[in-house]
């Protein structure tokens, strides 16, 4: 490739003043100092290399560059640092080079994006999501790091053109995965939306073109539109002597897909397909004053939908946004949103992180960004699960919408749509989730599952003797209360199989069996366990009784040298049983967050096994199909099609929780209720779910629901109740 040096380095030089020109910082002279110094240091450095289309690679972090500094609009530390994020991963400079050249700070933001970009290179972590939680890692470091990563592929995203379609199509949907909902979440709205749009172009590039080709066509439509809406109200904002701009945004490509898939219909059907807003100058302290005049002024002249309000001034969305929206019958008939934000909202809107704190005052706490930082750090710290389902749980609270809800004192606390009392017991504080014993919302006492609504009031009750339980998963949906919950469970699992340890001793001591390597390793292959913790925690939790251990015992003493050289040279010499123990043991699968047992079948791209990470994916002609979670595509089922995606385990029948109906009958007699809760609830292992009692002339009907684990659990629970004075009758459902 023959290339004009003498142009390219214009065009380079151009570029470079572009960059200073569009900062939406003010940059002082040592700033302009420092972005100069690096700029020559990414010149020089990369001046050997070019990029897949051809053209110099120093463009590459200019255009990231321009778009940390005018589009997002970060500072010029972020600017040096995104000059600089490839240097060290690609070329001969050290990151004591750039610390010594650009300070520690630059260094510090140079070696989080470096560490983004090794994780790729390592082919043994489950490739997405491992790979994000790591990432959300270098939050430790400095929150630009991410920023700049966002930007950084915003431009490639940007310039894909020349990579082969698999390429293409991969970057996308990671695009889609991770980075579009991390840059939403950040509030990066303009981010986001071109993330998204690029996305589509690449994955459904036929579904983009014609989408785009149709917002195109009506581009005429829409502006006349605009003119006869904006032309009702200007005469009236003209009389308040209001300073505002009118203006019209088209819903963005990736969204109007979205809707024609979830709404099943044509693009044709789709009326809210751009939005109009209102942008006004004020002064800091009559924002709110005059936003809801102009709201005032736009309902007098159009209806508005009462149920489509948002008022997020009063209580601005935890990435900080702030705007009043409302949905209002506009010319013709049509359902128009109308965003009415100030200027300085207008910028938070565009900028999110930047805007935040060119606006801060004083002591003013940041409601975005930095709240959040604080609740995710506290997600990493406990989560210790699965990457897969951690990346699951975490986007649901990314693009989640938002509820707000007080406290008993009256303070707002803002939680995912979709939150329970139980997640908000959590959100307040990681003891006080912990030890919840009930809730009140709006006075009145309701389940953990409860559904928060936007404006109740909760109060939590709590108490030293609860602890987190199994079925407390299914009331929670944020990924903070989740992993809390998740790591409780870890640490009682634990100290139970602490305690079952011991137990063992002391029954294999009265059998004449030693506890140690040996008989434990004889064990786990009689009993067909994964690990010792899994032994001990068995016989904590009562699943191994005495007669299994006499069993074994019994094989030990008498034929223990033949059988277990069975055992092991089968286990060594024919694969097919390793799976055929791990079916024994995981004997069922089951979906949804109903555990429900759904006819399927496996993937051939593949080929799980049971006992493997997986999930379903509802298929159009094929029912669902089961695939690994390190499945090759994976990725793309997961981005593209998440509403066709439904969670999967096998089930261990030995440690799941199962529930169970009772029906009892008998004589009434005054506090049997009582004493057939207290005896439930002293009984180990045995979860309340419902209970209810009726009476009719001294005679009672009862039916309780419970959690337990195994069937001799259930067996010594209808034992002892069976026992209480009264009770005539109890039968299984």
């Amino acid at each position: 490739m023959i290339v004009d040096q003498e142009l390219e380095n214009k065009e380079i030089a151009k570029q470079y003043k572009e960059l200073l020109r569009i900062s939406y910082q003010t940059l002082s002279e040592k700033d302009k100092k420092m972005i100069r110094l690096a700029f020559d240091t990414a010149v020089e450095a990369h001046s050997e290399q070019r990029r897949k289309s051809g053209e110099a690679y120093i463009f590459h972090p200019i255009n990231v560059a321009k778009i940390v500094a005018h589009q997002i609009g970060l500072d010029a530390t972020s600017i040096c640092a995104a000059l600089l994020h490839d240097v060290v991963e690609d070329t001969q400079f050290t990151l004591e080079d750039i610390e010594r050249l650009m300070g520690n700070t630059v260094a510090k933001i140079v070696h989080g994006l470096t560490k983004i970009s090794s994780l790729k290179k390592d082919k043994n972590i489950s490739l997405q999501a491992e790979n994000f939680r790591k990432m959300l890692l270098t939050l430790n470091d400095d929150v630009r790091v991410i920023i700049i990563k966002i930007a950084d592929r915003l431009h490639n995203m940007q310039t894909m053109d020349s990579m082969p379609e698999y390429k293409q199509v991969k970057i996308a949907s990671e695009t889609l995965y991770i980075y579009a909902p991390l840059a939403h979440r950040i509030g990066l709205y303009n981010v986001k939306t071109e993330l998204e749009d690029l996305s589509l172009k690449y994955t459904e590039p036929q579904r983009y073109l014609s989408i785009k080709s149709k917002i195109e066509e009506s581009y005429d439509e829409q502006e006349n539109y605009i003119k006869t809406f904006s032309k009702f109200l200007s005469e009236e904002l003209d009389k308040e002597r209001v300073n505002y701009t009118i203006k019209g945004r088209s819903k963005s490509i990736y969204s109007i897909h979205r809707k024609m898939l979830i709404q099943n219909i044509a693009f044709e059907n789709i009326f809210d397909k751009f939005a109009m807003r209102i942008v006004f100058k004020s002064t800091r302290p009559k924002e709110k004053l005059l936003a809801w005049k102009i709201y005032s002024i736009v309902t007098d002249h159009f209806t508005p939908n009462p149920t489509r309000l948002r008022d997020w001034i009063s209580a601005p969305k935890s990435n900080g946004y702030e705007a009043l929206h409302i949905t209002v019958m506009g010319p013709q008939n049509k359902w128009v949103e109308v965003q009415i934000r100030s200027e300085r909202m207008h910028e938070i809107a565009e900028k999110g992180y930047a805007a935040h704190y060119k606006y801060k005052q004083g002591d003013q706490k940041d409601i975005g960004i930095e709240s959040w930082l604080n609740r995710l750090q506290e997600v990493l710290e406990n989560n210790s699960g699965n990457a897969v389902d951690f990346v699951e749980d975490f986007k649901l609270n990314l693009y989640a919408k938002e509820i707000f809800v007080f406290t008993p004192k009256g303070d707002l606390k803002s939680l995912p749509q979709g939150a329970t009392a139980l997640d908000f017991a959590f959100a307040i504080h990681t003891d006080i989730g912990k030890k919840t014993r009930g809730i009140r919302v709006n006075g009145r006492l309701v389940p953990l599952s409860k559904e928060l609504k936007s404006g109740d009031q909760i109060d939590v009750i709590t108490s030293e003797s609860i602890k987190p339980s199994k079925n407390w998963l299914d009331f929670v949906i944020t990924s903070r209360a989740r992993s809390i919950i998740k790591s409780s469970l870890n640490e009682e699992k634990k100290a139970r199989a602490e305690e079952g340890k011991e137990i063992l001793r002391r029954k294999l001591k009265q059998l004449k069996i030693t506890l140690n390597d040996k008989t434990i390793q004889q064990m786990l292959l009689y009993f067909k366990f994964d690990s010792s913790q899994d032994l001990y925690y068995r016989m904590g939790i009562g699943t191994l009784d005495n007669k299994q251990l006499k069993n074994f015992a019994s094989v030990y003493q008498n034929s223990v040298i033949n059988f277990f050289k069975r055992r092991i040279s089968s286990k060594k010499n024919t694969s097919p049983n390793l799976s055929s123990e791990i079916t024994e043991k995981f004997d069922q699968l089951v979906f949804g967050k109903e555990k429900e047992p759904l006819a399927h079948s496996f993937a051939n791209c593949c080929s799980p096994i049971p006992g493997d990470a997986v999930f379903g994916f509802i298929t159009v002609n094929e029912g669902v199909k089961v695939h690994h979670k390190e499945c090759p595509n994976a990725l793309t089922l997961q981005s593209n099609f998440a509403y066709r995606v439904i969670p999967a385990k096998w089930i261990d029948s030995s440690s799941e929780q199962y529930t169970v109906v009772l029906k009892l009958s008998g004589i009434d007699r005054k506090g049997l209720v009582n004493e057939v809760t207290r005896m439930i609830s002293n009984t180990k292992n045995v979860n309340i779910n419902k209970i209810n009692f009726d009476s009719e002339d001294q005679y009672f009907t009862g039916m309780i629901q419970v959690s337990v684990q195994n069937k001799t659990i259930l067996s010594k629970l209808v034992t002892t109740l069976s026992k209480v004075n009264g009770i005539d009758k109890i039968v299984r459902e």
